[in-house]
Formats: structure tokens, sequence, C-alpha cells
């Protein structure tokens, strides 16, 4: 069988952990910021934990992590 080729897109996108979970950084903080909150912001900068529902489709675009 011939190996299963990586998504490009999501291995730039998202990071697995030690503990398996994969962490990712938030949209929204590329452009337009004066009009965003300070704590909007702060809260923006921070990368956050992809939620459980999500594993089993990026699994599968990432077979080799």
């Amino acid at each position: 069988m011939p190996k299963i080729k990586t998504h490009r897109a999501s291995k730039k996108r998202f990071k697995i952990t030690a503990s398996g979970q994969f962490k990712f950084k938030h949209a929204y903080m590329r452009h337009i910021l004066t009009k965003k909150s300070t704590k909007n912001k702060r809260y923006l900068r921070q990368k956050s934990i992809l939620s459980k529902i999500y594993w089993s489709t990026v699994k599968k675009q990432l077979p080799y992590l």
C-alpha cells in the first residue's frame, strides 16, 4: 500500500503536545486590531488546545505525528 499523504495546511497549523493533545494559534490577530479590546487581544495571543470533537479529523490529516 502507498503511504498516506500529510495534509500540509494542518501540519503548519497544529502541534501535538506530550500528552497527545493538539495545540493551535487563534485567528483574528493579523489586522484591524484597533477595534478589539486589550483583553481579547491578550486572549488571542495564547495557544489553545483543540476540542476533542475535532481530534479524529486532525489525526486523519496528520497520520505520521
